[in-house]
């Protein structure tokens, strides 16, 4: 059953039809708010574990470089300069918050892994309760439509 906390309690869908129109409607508002919100956070999880991924795969084509092989060296997204592969076993991972730390290869392909597995971790326990907000609003929603027809009509 899906159910919601609204005003410091949990309400279920049987209780959801006690509401009155206002507090379907601030509940409907409140969910629709929450699932925009976790809908946001699933995409940043998405480009967040793509970029991991990414770099993943460019550690793994890197360690397949032979040293002194000439190359282009990302600064940016845009702009790249010429550079020679110096030590091939060595890469530094960002950390967060600007910290690096010098890892082997295989350590830095280990740390892109595990990452991404946390994230998809985070990603379908934030996906179980997006549906969730989801059905609530659902249900909040068919529950305005039938008392708004149920409402005496002032025309």
């Amino acid at each position: 059953m899906a159910s919601s906390k609204v005003g410091g309690g949990v309400v279920g869908v049987g209780e959801m039809e006690k509401m009155s129109f206002e507090q379907l409607k601030a509940l409907k508002e409140q969910s629709d708010l929450e699932l925009n919100v976790l809908q946001d956070s699933l995409t940043n999880i998405r480009t967040a574990t793509s970029r991991l991924d990414i770099a993943s795969n460019a550690i793994r084509d890197l360690s397949l470089r032979p040293q002194g092989k000439k190359m282009l060296v990302p600064l940016t997204a845009s702009l790249y300069v010429p550079g020679t592969l110096d030590d091939a076993d060595k890469v530094l991972v960002d950390v967060g918050t600007g910290y690096f730390i010098e890892k082997t290869m295989a350590e830095g392909r280990d740390y892109c892994e595990r990452k991404i597995n946390l994230l998809k971790s985070n990603y379908d326990q934030l996906l179980e309760v997006a549906s969730r907000k989801k059905s609530i609003a659902d249900e909040a929603g068919v529950l305005l439509q039938a008392k708004l027809k149920q409402m005496p009509s002032t025309a």
